[in-house]
């Protein structure tokens, strides 16, 4: 087999419709358009989602961005758990900078929240924005102190 020997699958390639090219062609006269109408002329037809001078649906719902409404006064938190700052020595002190320094969190301006989910082994200085009840109480059985930090609405916001 050659490259002069290559044809495309039969049935593969289909001629295209010669519309508009007189009555014996079959598609004359209004070439399958219809009788007037936005649809029969030249550069007619609607954009899309157009519902014909009603309000669209898309203007009805609100502040939709693909999934409805989002509280723009939401603060979110960057959770972390306890399991996680067993990387950090006994005794050492554990801030939001200290956590992005240790790759834990991406940004040092983030609003941390620690919540209680593994064991704490040994005592750990914790200032975090927000600490969970679990998570309280573990950081202080272990023997260490859970200090929150001070925010405010308006802040730095995570995604």
């Amino acid at each position: 087999m050659k490259l002069h020997d290559l044809r495309p699958a039969p049935g593969a390639k289909k001629r295209r419709k010669r519309v508009g090219r007189g009555i014996a062609a079959g598609q004359g006269k209004t070439a399958g358009r219809g009788t007037k109408g936005q649809n029969a002329r030249s550069g007619g037809g609607v954009r899309p989602y157009f519902e014909g001078g009603q309000l669209p649906l898309v203007r009805k719902l609100p502040y939709v961005r693909g999934v409805g409404f989002r509280d723009p006064w939401r603060v979110r938190f960057t959770p972390v758990n306890l399991n996680r700052l067993g990387c950090f020595e006994a005794g050492a002190e554990v801030t939001p900078a200290s956590l992005a320094e240790a790759g834990i969190i991406k940004r040092a301006d983030e609003l941390v929240a620690i919540l209680g989910s593994g064991e704490l082994d040994h005592p750990l200085t914790v200032r975090a924005h927000r600490f969970s009840g679990s998570a309280h109480a573990k950081i202080e059985a272990a023997g260490g102190v859970a200090e929150e930090l001070p925010w405010q609405r308006g802040g730095r916001r995570t995604r």
